[in-house]
Formats: C-alpha cells, sequence, structure tokens
C-alpha cells in the first residue's frame, strides 16, 4: 500500500560519518525517507533500559506523514466514536479519522455499517459539515447536490435508492453503490479500517480485556465531547503526550499531580498494540469543585473493585486512542492528524446513563469542561513547545525513556511495524 514515488524502507540508508547510525539528516531528498525508516527500525529493536526518542523528522517530514496516512490511517483499525452516537435506527455519525469522508450508520435492522459519503455521481459529501450536523437521524443518505439517494437497510446499506432524470441515459441503477468499509465494535468504541484484508482487532487486543472489561464501557453513553481543532503539532507528540503520566509533575504540577501523582503510576507491561498503567489517587487528594463551589462526585459506573474505585486506569490501542478510566466516567481521546504539523484533539466523555437523569448532571458537565479545558491548556503548552523544537531540525535526543514511558517505546514498535516492516508486533 506504499505511495507512488516513496522509496522502499528496504533500501540502504545513507549512515553518520560520527557514529554508524542511520541518519534522516543526510542525503538527497529521495534518500530521506528510507533512512529514516532505517532508524525507525533500529530504534524498535532497542529494549526500554536503552530507548531513545524517535527523530525529529519523524514529526516533520512530509514524506513520513504520507506513509503513515496510508500505512496506518488508511490500513489499520482506528477508533471513530462511540456505540451510543449510533443508538437508533436511522443514526448516523460523520468521520473523517482516516483521512477520507465516511459515515457510520445504523440501518432499520439495528446494524452498524461504515459507508463512504462520497456521491457516486460527481463526488459530493452526502453530509457536507456546511450543512449538516455531525451525527443525527436520517432514513437515507441524500446527496444535496442532485439529491441521488442511498440506501441504510442491511445488505443494501450504501445501494442507490434514486437518481432522478437518470432515465434517458445508459445507467445501471443496481450496481451503483457507496463503498463500504470493515467495523468492528471493541467494548463499545467503533472501530472501522480500510483495509479489506487488516487482521481482526479484538484478537489483537487480547490483553487489555481484563483492565477494560470493568468500566463497562460498551454501556456508557457520551456526556459531552470537547475538542480542539488544529492544533500546530503532529499528532504523534499529543499521542506520546497522551500516553505517559511521567509529565504530571511538571505539565500538571498544580492540577492532576495534586490527584493523581505520576510517580506513583504502575505502567503494565503490554505488548502489541495496545498498553495499560493505574495511577491511585493521591491520599489526600483535593475532592474536585463544582462551579458553585460544591464538592463534585459523578455517578459511579457500577460494579467496580476497590481498585477501580481508588485511582485512574489508562488504556491505549495504537496508532492514535487513548481511555482514562475514572471511578465516574471514562474519556477516550483520539488524535487525528491534519498534515504533519498539525491535529484535531477530539475527547468524548462517557458516563452511566443513569448519571443524565440525576439532578446536578449538568453542573457536572460544567465543571468537568472547566476541568479539561485547564488540563488541556496545561498540556497544549507542551505539545506547541515540543514541535517547536522539532521544527528546528535538532540533533538526536541525548535522553533515555523513563520506566513510566514504556507505551512511548512500544509505540515505537507499533510504527516500526506498520512502516518499515521492522518485525511483528505481538499479540
Amino acid at each position: 500500500m506504499l505511495h507512488d514515488g516513496l522509496t522502499s524502507p528496504h533500501d540502504s540508508p545513507h549512515t553518520s560519518p560520527h557514529d554508524g547510525r542511520p541518519s534522516p539528516h543526510h542525503g538527497s531528498p529521495h534518500g530521506a525517507l528510507p533512512a529514516l525508516l532505517g532508524e525507525l527500525a533500529r530504534l524498535a529493536q532497542l529494549p526500554l533500559e536503552r530507548g531513545e526518542t524517535l527523530p525529529a523528522r519523524a514529526y516533520t517530514s512530509e514524506d513520513f506523514h504520507a506513509l503513515e496516512q496510508d500505512r496506518i490511517f488508511g490500513g489499520d483499525w482506528i477508533c471513530v466514536g462511540h456505540v451510543s452516537q449510533v443508538a437508533h435506527p436511522g443514526d448516523y455519525l460523520r468521520v473523517d479519522d482516516l483521512g477520507r469522508p465516511l459515515v457510520i450508520t445504523r440501518d432499520e435492522h439495528g446494524d452498524l455499517h461504515a459507508l463512504s459519503r462520497v456521491c457516486r455521481h460527481r463526488f459530493m459529501d452526502v453530509l457536507p459539515p456546511e450543512s449538516t450536523p455531525d451525527q443525527g437521524s436520517l432514513k437515507r443518505l441524500t446527496c444535496p447536490y442532485h439529491t441521488w439517494t442511498y440506501r441504510l437497510n442491511g445488505e443494501f446499506a450504501g445501494q442507490l435508492a434514486g437518481a432522478p432524470l437518470m432515465n434517458k441515459v445508459e445507467f445501471d441503477r443496481a450496481a451503483c453503490r457507496l463503498p463500504q468499509y470493515r467495523l468492528e465494535v471493541w467494548h463499545g468504541l467503533l472501530m472501522v479500517t480500510a483495509d479489506p484484508d487488516a487482521a481482526p482487532l479484538a484478537p489483537q487486543l487480547s490483553a487489555l480485556e481484563a483492565t477494560v472489561a470493568p468500566y463497562r464501557v460498551e454501556d456508557l453513553v457520551v456526556g459531552f465531547t470537547a475538542r480542539w481543532d488544529g492544533v500546530p503539532a503532529n499528532w504523534k507528540v499529543a499521542f506520546e503526550n497522551g500516553s505517559e503520566n511521567y509529565h504530571h509533575m511538571g505539565s500538571h504540577a498544580n492540577s492532576l499531580e495534586r490527584i493523581l501523582p505520576g510517580k506513583d503510576t504502575v505502567v503494565d507491561e503490554c505488548e502489541g498494540r495496545g498498553f495499560s498503567m493505574y495511577t491511585p489517587f493521591a491520599p489526600d487528594m483535593e475532592i474536585p469543585q463544582g462551579p458553585d463551589g460544591m464538592d463534585l462526585v459523578g455517578t459511579l459506573i457500577p460494579g467496580l473493585g476497590m481498585r477501580q474505585l481508588s485511582g485512574m486506569t489508562v488504556a491505549g490501542v495504537f496508532p492514535n486512542m487513548a481511555m482514562a478510566m475514572m471511578p465516574d466516567s471514562v474519556a477516550f481521546a483520539r488524535w487525528i492528524p491534519r498534515g504533519p504539523g498539525g491535529h484535531d484533539a477530539v475527547f468524548t466523555i462517557l458516563v452511566p446513563e443513569e448519571a443524565k437523569r440525576r439532578p446536578g448532571f449538568d453542573a457536572y458537565v460544567e465543571a468537568s469542561r472547566q476541568q479539561f479545558e485547564i488540563i488541556q491548556a496545561e498540556d497544549l503548552v507542551a505539545i506547541r513547545g515540543v514541535q517547536r523544537g522539532l521544527a528546528t531540525d535538532p540533533a538526536p535526543s541525548a535522553g533515555r525513556f523513563s520506566h513510566l514511558e514504556r507505551p512511548l517505546w512500544q509505540f515505537q514498535r507499533y510504527l516500526a511495524e506498520r512502516l518499515a516492516g521492522a518485525g511483528a508486533v505481538a499479540s
């Protein structure tokens, strides 16, 4: 699935005269990508104790970004939402996470589908954001350009239902349908791939089952969504930031660190395409307060054990999704590429359905939004600052990963497997 014009990652990379390593900073533009992939493959072979950060060009290179779009976002499983966003027949959710316009629909039989939004006539977006909401309900997908209409029902999902004034030309209506994409639901999360031959996702995430299952994510509903569009940083910078609690003592010294001390985090020794970690609440933590100064306590997720009630569990799925699971909510975040130097950050906060029926829910949402805005503002200082540093094309990092940054080391191995063919990700 390599883009035309990109050189094979198996070509010999340029090496640095100083230490013999592949160097992404040397050679012609045509040699820069294979050199970068060679360096990625080298890093993926290092043990955690000797792990190194990715070279700066992995966060700034146009060619590297194009390869990611092809082999990762165009070829792997990507989280695009939650089942509660398409809970009823006729519900739809507009999706752009894979770098192509899609829509998730639930048909009249209750089945879910992932369809292209590109009309088969003149390539118009059938749900343009300029005139349609991100989610809603409808009986058919109707292109607003020439009113070509497509079905949602069962095996006919995406098939043309109507095309006015097409009776005087040769046209096979029965063969005209919106392309379908593969979709899996994993613990209530909607996962889509553009690769018809991709291996099923659930077996790849078996190591996370025991960690995620107690939170019953599939039974929760959306409390609210917060998003930051056009963040001026590579998506990997933000995903890596969201995949470790080491930075709590720095970026969040006056917020998260007081509740969830990063130093107390225990990172699980996971392998493959998922990671998990647990941070107990500080013994003397301050109870979050609402706008009126009252203690803010959400509706607890039913059935949680003492471990889940006593701290935060984080579970992540490569390439770009992480869940922060708390006693009263699950926030899942996605960092969606918008070019090598930008991304959109989307945080969806899930709560027990009962929470929405309780008095004070609006105050809970408002206080939660305020907390997210504070934390994200702190994270954005770091994310933007790291990208500014990367843009200077600095020399390789002289540091090492902390044991708390194991998920970043794992992420490198995932990237190497997807982009450079460096071994296979264990499942």
